[in-house]
């Protein structure tokens, strides 16, 4: 389920670190990146996916997978941004400041992180919950 659509852009991590647009879906489980002139998300059943371009091109930074999200600076009309993975990945970012991606995602990773945590905390009460029940008369 889409949270937020639209365009970021992405610094590539080749020498000239050039900055190139990526149509991005935000969700409640982490960002996907999609190159613009990938076709949306397979939505009808008519025609089978085209070999020339594989489904490997759409990336998703998973909010499992995720540590910070550093707003680095507001220069002219941009917000710049950098996404920092688990492994030490960052992956920058930059955005017109009204679209308020970096805001989006933090919210959505901090939402993320809190669900895992509260199942996670009822994963422990549930396991205490059963050592503590009696096992019957002795």
């Amino acid at each position: 389920k889409a949270v937020k659509e639209g365009m970021l852009e992405k610094r590539s991590d080749g020498l000239l670190q050039l900055w190139k647009k990526k149509r991005c879906i935000l969700t409640e489980e982490g960002l996907l990146l999609i190159p613009p002139k990938h076709p949306p998300p397979p939505q009808q059943q008519q025609q089978p996916p085209l070999p020339a371009e594989p489904a490997a091109k759409i990336k998703e930074l998973h909010f499992s997978n995720m540590k910070t999200v550093d707003c680095v600076e507001r220069k002219g009309k941009y917000v710049y941004f950098t996404v920092v993975m688990a492994e030490g990945k960052e992956i920058d970012f930059r955005c017109a400041q009204e679209q308020g991606w970096n805001a989006a995602i933090t919210l959505q990773m901090v939402q993320y992180k809190n669900r895992q945590a509260i199942l996670a905390v009822r994963s422990t009460r549930q396991k205490q919950q059963h050592l503590a029940a009696p096992h019957g008369p002795r």
